[in-house]
């Protein structure tokens, strides 16, 4: 539920930015297709918090857990330093990518509002994987919920000037998003202060300086994390960039397969964040044949989940492209796109499920050779000849490179089942052995 909430925003953002204007759809599409794969690299290098919180806990430490929340503090202010000047400075990308003038100068715009609200987006982040370290995920739920019920409002007013505001377009979905997080952040600090759980953990107490030996093992399990997020996010996000020149429709068609593909990729990706934590207390127990079982439960409940998604956006993919828009050329090329999505649900799904499993393990650096192999080395070529070129076939556009993401996936999921399968068995041998 806090995934999904969290990603509607982004989807009520796609559609409010739509019915203003396809040219303001173009403008998000393009800003997110830069801040999006930047900030879920940073998450990923927070989520490192989540294992480790999880081995003290499941080690009956909890309060040695602070270190992790602490040293991880000094991280998200490295990252918001170098996340906000890329963002205020990202103009050349989209000269070098040759978007028309005004569609840059719009999504400038829309990057330099959502900017402000990333230092609070990051510190959510943290201290989220925090209480989630504690098996604690019901307040992230809320607080997400909590967001998107003041995000639509906040759009509505913004994108189409409401109550004596100017309308600002494209870029009200921007300020509005910075104003949410700001917000959410606010909840995760007054819920670690209240609850009975950290209010007696003192998390904000006894701040500890930054210790060079913690914060190596924090960026030795985080970075990896971070890097594998950002080569699988940014492998969409270049194809977006790399069709830029094909004009506003596929931009926007473009778009709507993701952003609604990204909504459903949240059921997965909630059983891969439960997986750490679920791993990570068994291990931290000293108790490998439970994350085995922690692992195939996960594994089923995915597959199961992932067949029937991959179903319904087949047979209503014209339906969903509508939510968005009432051009019919866009949702035309958008149900396409659709089509092809729904068959890479499953190898998706499979390959994010063992990549949490995975980082219970705390096993992270071989996982993102895995898939920068699967995704750069092979899903982002095989799309791009198959879009632009006519080496194989004669270019397909958008579509050449949706068929090159089910053929990165597909793989991606073969080689990180197979690394989950080697090393819960390790683990197990080595537990037993002694």
């Amino acid at each position: 539920m806090a995934q999904i909430a969290q990603t509607s925003m982004g989807f009520v953002d796609t559609v409010m930015a739509g019915r203003f204007s396809s040219t303001d759809l173009a403008a998000v599409s393009l800003g997110a297709s830069i801040w999006l794969p930047i900030i879920i690299a940073c998450q990923g290098i927070l989520m490192a918090t989540t294992p480790m919180v999880a081995h003290f806990v499941g080690d009956d430490k909890p309060h040695q857990a602070r270190e992790t929340l602490h040293q991880g503090s000094l991280i998200v202010v490295i990252l918001c330093v170098g996340t906000m000047f890329l963002l205020h400075n990202c103009g050349p990308i989209l000269i070098f990518m040759d978007v028309e003038a005004h569609l840059a100068a719009l999504t400038m715009e829309y990057l330099a509002a959502i900017s402000w609200g990333i230092p609070a987006l990051l510190f959510y982040q943290l201290m989220r994987s925090y209480m989630e370290g504690f098996g604690k995920t019901q307040p992230a739920m809320k607080m997400a919920i909590l967001g998107l019920l003041f995000n639509i409002p906040l759009n509505y007013l913004l994108i189409y000037g409401k109550l004596g505001l100017p309308a600002l377009g494209g870029v009200g979905c921007g300020w509005a998003s910075a104003i949410v997080m700001w917000l959410m952040l606010l909840a995760s600090i007054i819920y670690l202060k209240k609850s009975d759980t950290f209010r007696q953990l003192s998390p904000f107490k006894h701040w500890q300086l930054p210790e060079l030996n913690a914060f190596k093992r924090y960026v030795a399990l985080g970075l990896p994390i971070g890097f594998a997020l950002l080569i699988e996010v940014s492998m969409f996000s270049v194809i977006a960039l790399l069709i830029a020149d094909l004009g506003e429709v596929i931009i926007a068609s473009h778009q709507i397969t993701i952003t609604f593909t990204g909504l459903v990729f949240m059921i997965p990706l909630s059983i891969s964040l439960a997986l750490t934590i679920r791993v990570g207390h068994q291990l931290g127990g000293k108790n490998p044949a439970g994350a085995i079982h922690s692992a195939k439960a996960g594994l089923i409940i995915t597959l199961a989940i992932a067949t029937l998604s991959s179903g319904l956006i087949a047979l209503f993919a014209t339906q969903i492209a509508s939510l968005y828009t009432t051009d019919l050329h866009i949702i035309e090329i958008a149900t396409t796109l659709l089509t092809i999505a729904a068959f890479f649900q499953l190898s998706d799904a499979v390959q994010i499920t063992c990549s949490g499993a995975l980082r219970g393990y705390k096993d992270t650096q071989f996982p993102l050779l895995l898939v920068f192999i699967a995704c750069w080395i092979v899903g982002l070529p095989t799309g791009y000849l198959l879009g632009k070129t006519d080496l194989v076939v004669a270019p397909m556009g958008p579509s050449g490179f949706w068929f090159g993401l089910v053929i990165g996936l597909t793989i991606s999921a073969i080689l990180l089942l197979s690394r989950l399968r080697w090393k819960s068995q390790q683990t197990l041998h080595v537990s037993l052995s002694k």
